[in-house]
């Protein structure tokens, strides 16, 4: 099976066995990123489409440009909601990783939307992640090798760099844009540093308090056990592994 196809399997389960109990018209559901989240938002539609009582009355909230686009595409099935707005929590999210650790905690951020995807999981009262198998991993830094993205200020990205560097090691690398000469610019208007870890590191939700702290920071890739409420991964095989806290 190929890793598209895997992708398909994992997010076509978390959507019929975590959202659709849930829905109900006017629930709020949050909408990640990502090429897995494409999949869940296909299999959203095609199932609220088919339901009279949901059809347009599914209030979605976006965590990023590529988000929105997927609702607003949805030929009526789901509502665009505005975060702004919101004044109740977010019944359920559904989103992707970049690994996925033993303990549930998540690197995010590999396409460059991890704040408001962590905006957006912070309000959800259930968070499921979506991924293929190559994000399972025991630690964080085993399959991801390109770093723990981190949402940096402009004019701070110098001195965030030497600060990362000196207290805890590692390299942390500006994130150049791939279609356009200079660095990638997020939704917000800002840079990315993708720093390259030490293995030493255990605890992540220490790690995520000791990084927001210093000045010029907006926020991390990492999204704590916390805040997970369940995995899906689908596997090469054609099967799905379940992981739940």
């Amino acid at each position: 099976m190929t890793t598209e196809a895997a992708k398909k399997l994992a997010a076509y389960r978390a959507v019929d066995e975590q959202i659709l109990p849930k829905l109900t018209p006017g629930t709020f559901v949050g909408i990640g990123s990502g090429s897995t989240v494409v999949y869940a938002v296909d299999r959203l539609i095609e199932k609220v489409s088919n339901n009279s009582d949901l059809f347009g009355k599914i209030n979605c909230v976006p965590s990023s440009y590529q988000a929105k686009g997927l609702i607003l595409n949805s030929k009526g099935a789901l509502v665009l909601a505005d975060m702004e707005r919101l004044e109740t929590s977010i019944k359920i999210g559904i989103d992707g990783a970049d690994e996925v650790d033993n303990d549930f905690n998540l690197i995010k951020g590999g396409g460059g939307c991890l704040t408001q995807e962590k905006i957006v999981a912070s309000v959800c009262d259930d968070f499921v992640i979506v991924a293929d198998d190559r994000k399972n991993s025991q630690k964080l830094g085993e399959k991801w090798t390109k770093g723990l993205p981190i949402e940096v200020i402009p004019i701070a990205m110098n001195v965030v760099k030497r600060s990362i560097e000196s207290q805890f090691s590692g390299t942390a690398v500006l994130r150049m844009a791939k279609a356009k000469a200079g660095p990638l610019v997020t939704d917000n208007g800002n840079f990315i540093l993708d720093w390259v870890f030490p293995e030493t590191i255990t605890d992540w939700p220490a790690m995520q308090e000791k990084l927001i702290s210093i000045p010029g920071i907006v926020e991390t890739g990492i999204f704590p056990h916390s805040m997970v409420s369940c995995v899906y991964f689908g596997n090469a095989d054609g099967s799905v592994t379940f992981r739940q806290k």
